[in-house]
């Protein structure tokens, strides 16, 4: 019986291996696990077949600065550092990453990180040891301890932004549904289009909506919530394939905006201007949207500046005289001051994805040492949808 019981380890700890590598296909029904990934579930099963109670050592490898962004970030930004994960105390929990998200805003939040800071980040993760009864072995969290494969962390810390608290992942999450999803379109940017667009442009039904940036994390939820709502939206992107993927979101009129003229497209698009207008990118493009395009009374969202973030000299300011001879509504915002209101908001759009009526694309980036080239891309452009790294 010895003999079988030290076999049976040794086997369970080689198909470990090969599912590092290797995706199985394997069909479970147990909860919480992302059907999306299967590989994922043989290596949990595997893991818990092996599980002993004493402590486990992980060599946790980490993305710290290594230099200060100068305009577009660079690899050589980035440095990878391993460090051994500390013995848990009571109320610690180690979690295995499963996944990394990554947003405009790291690289605005950046400028305040120095060299040795390990790079800031949300993340999806899995409890694999505890001595936590809040959470224990087996559950899906998320954390905001930054770009890391491991993390010990506990269960009462509190993070600077509210957005990224250690939680566990809602247990009215569909199953059917990936928990990377938490990142995008059910997580922060999902929320931050939800509010932005409900709370600051309150849209009304007939009104014309404009959103750039459209085929990003938040950009292509503001528009199908728009849609929802009743109201005709309008979009640009920068590579005609996320034109066509908008279209098929359902958006009213989209334009690549690196092709086409800003000011022709918006004046075929709505010659009488625009009620609700959520931007994205700021800079000379807004300025020419308050200035030209708005109608009286307008609101506009300001969410983000993507256009100025990598340029030292920053572009672009907003005309007052515009701002008060059109009476428009000008709100900054950010997602995290709707916190104590999320979780409703998650049900609604989750409802929505089940439902058909919002669809979400994931730009997935495979591979912890792909991390820092994901950012690189999403602040480049180069993802549709949610990018995240799947470790």
């Amino acid at each position: 019986m010895r003999c079988c019981t030290m076999y049976a380890k040794w086997f369970t700890l080689q198909c470990v291996r090969v599912t590092n590598a290797v995706q199985v296909r394997y069909q479970d029904t147990r909860e919480n696990v992302p059907k999306y990934y299967p590989d994922l579930r043989i290596k949990e099963r595997l893991r818990r077949l092996c599980w002993t109670s004493s402590s486990t050592m992980v060599k946790a490898k980490k993305f710290v600065i290594a230099a200060r962004f100068d305009g577009l970030p660079k690899v050589s930004d980035f440095q990878l550092v391993e460090e051994d994960t500390p013995e848990l105390k009571n109320g610690d929990l180690l979690c295995e990453t499963l996944f990394i998200s990554v947003d405009p805003y790291m690289r605005l939040f950046g400028r305040s990180l120095k060299e040795g800071d390990t790079m800031i980040g949300e993340v999806v993760s899995r409890v694999i040891e505890s001595k936590s009864q809040k959470y224990p072995v087996g559950t899906t969290v998320l954390a905001g301890y930054g770009w890391r494969t491991h993390a010990v962390v506990h269960e009462d810390d509190k993070h600077p932004l509210p957005t990224a608290q250690l939680r566990a992942v809602p247990a009215d999450f569909p199953k059917e549904l990936s928990p990377g999803l938490l990142l995008g379109v059910t997580g922060m940017p999902g929320m931050t289009a939800y509010f932005g667009l409900i709370d600051v442009c309150q849209p009304k039904s007939g009104e014309t909506v404009f959103v750039n940036a459209a085929a990003g994390a938040v950009g292509s939820l503001v528009g199908q919530i728009a849609k929802i709502k009743g109201c005709k939206v309008i979009g640009c992107a920068g590579t005609d394939d996320k034109v066509i993927w908008l279209r098929d979101l359902g958006f009213d009129y989209v334009f690549n905006y690196k092709t086409k003229s800003l000011g022709e497209e918006l004046k075929k698009a709505a010659p009488e201007g625009i009620d609700c207008y959520f931007d994205n990118v700021g800079g000379d493009f807004s300025v020419s949207v308050l200035n030209n395009h708005m109608k009286d009374h307008g609101r506009v969202a300001v969410c983000g500046s993507i256009s100025t973030y990598n340029n030292p000299e920053v572009k672009g300011h907003y005309f007052f005289e515009t701002i008060i001879t059109k009476r428009l509504k000008l709100q900054g915002f950010i997602g995290a001051e709707y916190q104590a209101e999320w979780p409703a908001a998650t049900t609604q759009v989750a409802k929505w994805i089940v439902e058909g009526k919002v669809k979400h694309k994931e730009h997935v980036a495979n591979g912890f040492d792909q991390t820092p080239q994901a950012l690189i891309g999403v602040l480049t452009g180069k993802n549709t949808g949610k990018a995240i790294v799947k470790i």
